[in-house]
């Protein structure tokens, strides 16, 4: 079992960063990996329940698929999920959290769990995931540079300065 904590400050607020996150055809404009993600069942109003594909670019020029489970919404604030494997066993996991610190000031908070336990894949847990960690890491700084480029996006949702 193998697990990967990263996080920072971003210079947004929790709900503009949360409505990016929930635009997914705007993931490939910030994260380069995703190619697309397609929701195949929308959960509750908070997204409970919400189930999604999500085609994203490997190594070598090779595609990948995550069927992803999103689970403990608290909108504006953090989700789990959980990417069915086909094997019992692999699946992995992880969290997305927003913490506000102040008007535009967000720390951002991402974990995940993953076990590779079939041979071949096990014996490259560790560059295969060293690789998706940083890829992971990028996109959410170029999130949070994406929103800087784009002030004009959910400008309804930039807080007042006190």
């Amino acid at each position: 079992m193998r697990e990967h904590r990263y996080s920072f400050d971003m210079p947004h607020s929790a709900p503009r960063i949360w409505a990016l996150f929930q635009d997914y055809d705007r993931w490939t404009d910030y994260a380069p990996m995703v190619k697309r993600v397609d929701v195949l069942w929308p959960g509750d109003e908070h997204h409970n329940g919400r189930l999604r594909r999500v085609i994203y670019q490997m190594p070598f020029g090779r595609e990948g698929s995550a069927l992803e489970l999103v689970t403990d919404v608290e909108p504006e604030r953090g989700y789990t999920y959980t990417m069915i494997s086909r094997e019992p066993g692999n699946d992995q996991t992880g969290r997305v959290q927003l913490e506000p610190l102040g008007p535009n000031r967000t720390r951002f908070s991402f974990e995940e769990r993953y076990h590779v336990s079939k041979a071949p894949w096990k014996w490259f847990e560790g560059p295969i995931y060293r690789f998706i960690n940083k890829k992971n890491e990028e996109s959410m700084r170029r999130a949070s540079q994406w929103l800087s480029d784009h002030p004009e996006y959910r400008s309804d949702l930039v807080e007042a300065a006190p």
